[in-house]
């Protein structure tokens, strides 16, 4: 489960607050204007004030603008997008960047990464995660969007266990203007989209939106995607107020990958093999159901009020509703009757108690959210309070669409049914102080109450009642010294507690939460247009949720706390010009990523593991782009990634590893200027992965008791599952701006 009538005026693009976008993506600090507190505030940034921070802040984090993410805006997910940051590890289920597409940060997963869209939390509020399939094309209606490694300063929804990720959607444009997008490439995949604005009428008034399909054959095996969205607002603003009406959403199809590949023969020898799907018919012969999909909507209306009051005061409100629907339907061949409440069949003296079958498994679910803030500063004081309340109502059933024995089942019968509640309430106050010209001093308190409650069955039919109420206390503070106006020292500490997951409560209902200290110590440094700048990271946890290996009856992964881990890194990025047309842009991240102690059963004993690696965390992170820029409206770039080593199990297991891998993609944009009906033709080119390489990037790790045997010996069973991504693929595009 591009774009208005005419450009951005010059004006206003030479207000932007960040000056170097060589990469394509431009992560490096120092490089926003610093702005005086008496200076007027453009009113579009105040919607995602209270959940970023600034260049001067004592909080590691990187800048994207929206100049930035079109030079590689040819389809692919956001996720893909910013692979070349600092720290962050990428994947894509169907190996080519389109459809379920996944980010770590610093080896954190997506289900401890907050994602907010305008302040408005994204993640799902059970899982935890963030699928940015049900959000095709969301690049194209993103003004800008800022990446906070570490716990970061405080925001709305469920904890930044390790990173957050803030986007802020499209500006209001002054000129009316319009964009039409086309982009073509390897795997039949292809983007179409439409963009469009109306100005500012008399003044006040813009209405501006966006329609976008992008579609995919996928690099494995039938792993198809068709993901259409939509993005539209309408704005009201004058000197003070700003008020904006939006709508964004999306449909998607994608067939499953979802399985991985298991078998090492084939990841050598056939390795876009899909196997879900897969099944034998009477004949003995392998078929594959052509309707293995996942089918989601997901609609989402924002409100949003911002008020000046002077150039002291100011006030924010937004509220959102999020509705979602979709299923996911499966082929299943040989399913015991009673894995679905179904009775055993009499047939001319025969017991029946088995059958193929389909089924769908839905998810229909609402989320309503309440953000208010106000901020107060003046030359020296900078303070941000308020808070965020957020309700979520979600059922999860499953019915069986076709069966060969249909027992006692009627068309639309639920062989399970639950609901799930949760409210989340958050209360905060930052403040950035100005002590004097040297030294700047950040605190942050922030308080979370969650109450989770569910009915009903679980997928298992199994009955699953969860009432829990978690309050966390998230204190944060910081301090920034600089020692020249070139030189900034800065050192942070951050509390974040975060609550399991649905998955977790099935497996284990007395399961805790989990608990980091962030500890980061950083330098900046800028000179003309040479920027350098080291980070050091110390994030202790206790009680981390880890994954064990081992699953339960019906393969879930079972994740279990341990008392204490850690990651320690050094992060390193630099913006390097050799000369006027060619610039250095590299980081890289260095880490120790460890369990102290790890207890699990294998092969029918307790064992205990100390100082193993924390899985999807390699200790090697890097990436660079050579850009090269011959003339002003010419830019090419090659974009190189390496990521070392990791385990995808808690436990070191020699199958579990992930080999190293090394890549590298060729961008390229050309902008052509007309005076013709096209203010712009702008030609945009991607070759990824150019050497060939077969890697991957991403996979499972699973264990379970031969239960099936008749030896009274306990022997535990491993597996692994594998993601192949893409070999040498490409896209290309146009984009025509009037």
């Amino acid at each position: 489960m591009k774009i208005l009538f005419n450009n951005l005026s010059k004006k206003r693009r030479q207000r932007l607050t960040l000056s170097i976008a060589f990469l394509g993506i431009c992560s490096v600090y120092g490089q926003e204007k610093q702005q005086d507190s008496t200076k007027v505030e453009k009113l579009d940034e105040v919607l995602v004030k209270a959940v970023r921070v600034d260049a001067k802040s004592p909080i590691t984090h990187s800048n994207v603008t929206k100049e930035a993410l079109e030079k590689r805006n040819l389809g692919q997910d956001i996720p893909m997008l910013l692979n070349f940051l600092p720290s962050v590890v990428t994947t894509t289920d169907a190996g080519a960047g389109v459809g379920y597409t996944g980010i770590r940060v610093r080896g954190v997963s997506s289900q401890s990464t907050n994602i907010t869209i305008n302040g408005i939390p994204y993640n799902d509020a059970e899982s935890l995660g963030t699928f940015w399939v049900n959000l095709g094309d969301f690049a194209s209606s993103t003004e800008s969007l800022q990446l906070q490694r570490g716990v970061g300063t405080s925001t709305n929804g469920s904890g930044a266990f390790g990173a957050s990720i803030n986007v802020l959607t499209d500006a209001i444009s002054k000129e009316a203007s319009g964009e039409i997008a086309n982009s073509f490439g390897s795997y039949n995949t292809r983007k179409h989209t439409v963009k469009f604005s109306t100005g500012l009428i008399n003044d006040h008034i813009e209405i501006a939106g966006r329609l976008s399909n992008i579609a995919s054959d996928g690099y494995i095996d039938r792993a198809s995607a068709d993901l259409k969205s939509y993005f539209l607002q309408g704005s009201y603003v004058d000197d003070n107020t700003l008020i904006k009406a939006i709508t964004f959403g999306g449909k998607e199809i994608t067939y499953q990958a979802w399985n991985g590949l298991e078998d090492l023969d084939k990841l050598e020898n056939d390795r876009t093999y899909n196997t879900a799907g897969e099944y034998t018919d009477n004949n003995g012969d392998t078929q594959f159901y052509d309707n293995e999909v996942d089918n989601y909507s997901q609609d989402h209306y924002q409100l949003h009020w911002n008020q000046r009051y002077n150039n002291q005061w100011s006030t924010t409100v937004g509220v959102n509703y999020t509705y979602g629907r979709g299923y996911f339907e499966q082929y299943k061949d040989d399913e015991d009757f009673g894995d679905y409440g179904l009775e055993p069949l009499n047939f001319n003296g025969e017991t029946i108690d088995e059958t193929d079958l389909i089924r769908r498994r839905w998810l229909d679910n609402d989320f309503y959210v309440f953000n208010a803030n106000a901020n107060y500063k003046n030359d020296n004081l900078n303070l941000i309070f308020g808070g965020s309340f957020s309700h979520y109502n979600g059922d999860h059933f499953g019915e069986i669409i076709w069966a060969e024995f249909a027992s006692q089942t009627e068309i639309r019968d639920r062989y399970y049914d639950g609901n799930s509640t949760k409210n989340d309430l958050s209360i905060f106050t930052k403040a950035n102080y100005k002590l004097n010209e040297k030294i700047s001093l950040f605190g942050d308190l922030q308080i979370r109450n969650v109450t989770y409650e569910t009915t009903g069955t679980t997928s298992d039919i199994v009955e699953f009642a969860i009432d829990k109420d978690f309050t966390f206390f998230n204190p944060k503070a910081g301090i920034t010294y600089s020692l020249n106006t070139g030189n900034d020292l800065y050192f942070s500490y951050a509390r974040a507690n975060r609550e399991p997951n649905r998955t977790d409560f099935e497996v284990d209902q007395s399961i805790k939460p989990e608990q980091l200290n962030d500890f980061e110590l950083g330098w900046r440094h800028k000179k003309n247009n040479f920027s350098f700048s080291a980070n050091t990271y110390f994030m202790f946890y206790k009680d981390q949720l880890v994954l064990t290996g081992e699953s339960d009856d019906v393969g879930n992964p079972i994740r279990q706390n341990v008392e204490k881990s850690y990651r320690i890194g050094l992060e390193l990025e630099a913006i390097v010009p050799i000369t006027s047309k060619l610039t250095l842009q590299p980081n890289t991240t260095i880490s120790a990523n460890k369990v102290d102690e790890l207890s699990l059963s294998f092969d029918g004993e307790s064992q205990n593991l100390s100082n193993t690696d924390i899985s999807f965390s390699p200790s090697l992170v890097a990436a660079n782009a050579i850009v090269f820029q011959p003339i002003e409206n010419l830019q090419m770039s090659l974009l190189s990634k390496f990521v070392g080593e990791q385990y995808m199990s808690n436990t070191e297991a020699d199958l579990s590893k992930l080999d190293s891998f090394f890549t590298n993609d060729f961008n390229i944009n050309y902008t052509l200027k007309t005076q013709s009906v096209f203010d712009e033709i702008i030609f945009s080119g991607l070759v990824n992965n150019i050497f060939n390489v077969k890697y991957v990037s991403n996979g499972y790790y699973y264990t379970y008791d031969d239960t099936w045997s008749s030896s009274t010996t306990v022997t535990t069973i491993e597996g692994a599952g594998f993601y192949p991504q893409a070999t040498t693929n490409f896209l290309v595009g146009v984009t025509l701006k009037f």
